[in-house]
């Protein structure tokens, strides 16, 4: 991947929910209204936009990866990138998601919204490594997700774990606890990327517990103005520790032994990346616009963007599309960047939700049983 409040003034606070964005905790979805017969409200165009944008870095973040073994540059701008593009995603889906009651509505969206795209993505890409990589023995399986799938199964998760962190007292250091424990932990194993699920399950937590005043605090013009340096500094830091750094650090999939790294190094790494991204998100939310810009439209479709980009980035790899040379120079690499961003943007579009809305947002009404309000209002 919810409360209706909004950061900001009341204009933010009445954002829309077109029937085309139905779980926001996704990337591009906006929760759907309780009951249909609700008004529609206007979108926040600053979560939209947020979405978008780290959308945007997503994709090109996957363009840069095969590029980092040539140039430090790339692989600094992709460590820096990486800190922050999926926990931004992450407490944003964590936000959305606080409203969740495990009501039959809720329980519905999560299902359709969810778990069907899962297996249906979760599907398509096996099959598309079959025959992209020349691989016709890879498994189909839901237990193991592969790729991009992971985030909705991690979601699935989040989300039904909802009830627990309404209830305790200290729902962020039990999350960072547990993903202490997790990046300790060689044995917990591939099934449902857990290690993932658990290792980003504080980014979650926090969006549950943030509020709208909290949003307002990092947009303010003083953060703004800091947030330059402080991305400044992070490329920095980010240039001096590429030759050294795993980057398999910033992927959460993996114990610190499954690094080939002291068990206590997955505690420290956990807790200062935790930090690190923290910092980082900041300083992004506050370059996000509030106010409507050519893009905001497209937030309600990076879900969309989201899953669709990878069978190119994963071709791009199955036929060699980097083996060019020049594409390993600079005005090479930043061709690679440009063209990332127009093809996330183009699958990010509305013509491209409704050919695929089957497959992400299905109805399935033949799927569920009508709960009594339904059936009232029907009558």
């Amino acid at each position: 991947m919810s409360d209706d409040a909004r950061p900001g003034n009341q204009a933010l606070e009445r954002r829309a929910r077109p029937p085309a964005a139905r779980n926001a905790s996704l990337p591009g979805r906006a929760d759907a209204p309780t009951e249909v017969a609700k008004p529609l409200k206007r979108r926040d165009a600053f979560f939209d936009n947020a979405k978008y944008l780290a959308m945007v870095l997503v994709a090109v973040g996957h363009a840069w990866e095969p590029l980092r073994s040539d140039s430090r540059a790339a692989a600094a701008l992709y460590i820096a990138v990486y800190t922050f593009h999926m926990p931004a995603f992450i407490v944003i889906s964590g936000y959305f998601s606080r409203s969740f009651d495990a009501s039959p509505g809720r329980l519905r969206r999560l299902v359709t919204g969810v778990a069907v795209p899962y297996v249906i993505f979760e599907v398509a890409y096996s099959l598309f490594k079959r025959w992209a990589d020349d691989d016709p023995g890879h498994p189909i399986s839901l237990l193991d997700p592969w790729y991009l799938t992971w985030f909705l199964i991690a979601l699935f998760v989040w989300r039904l774990t909802m009830p627990l962190w309404k209830v305790v007292r200290w729902p962020l250091p039990i999350a960072l606890a547990i993903a202490v424990l997790a990046s300790v932990s060689p044995d917990i194993g591939d099934d449902l990327d857990l290690q993932r699920v658990l290792q980003f399950l504080p980014f979650f937590v926090l969006g549950l517990s943030l509020k709208p005043e909290h949003f307002q605090l990092v947009r303010r013009r003083e953060v703004r103005l800091l947030a330059a340096p402080v991305f400044a500094g992070a490329l920095a830091v980010a240039y001096w520790a590429a030759p050294q750094m795993n980057a398999a650090w910033f992927y959460r999939r993996d114990s610190a032994q499954e690094l080939a790294a002291p068990g206590w190094t997955g505690a420290v790494m956990t807790l200062a990346l935790f930090g690190c991204s923290m910092v980082l998100v900041a300083c992004f939310f506050a370059w996000v616009p509030g106010r409507r810009m050519w893009f905001t439209a497209l937030g309600a479709g990076t879900l969309y963007g989201y899953l669709l980009h990878g069978f190119l980035a994963k071709g791009s790899r199955f036929w060699d599309w980097y083996d060019h040379g020049w594409l390993h120079q600079p005005l090479g690499e930043i061709a690679v960047t440009i063209v990332a961003a127009v093809i996330i943007t183009v699958l990010c579009m509305p013509p491209v939700q409704r050919l695929f809305r089957f497959s992400m947002e299905p109805e399935m009404h033949w799927a569920f049983k009508r709960d009594a309000a339904d059936l009232a209002r029907s009558r």
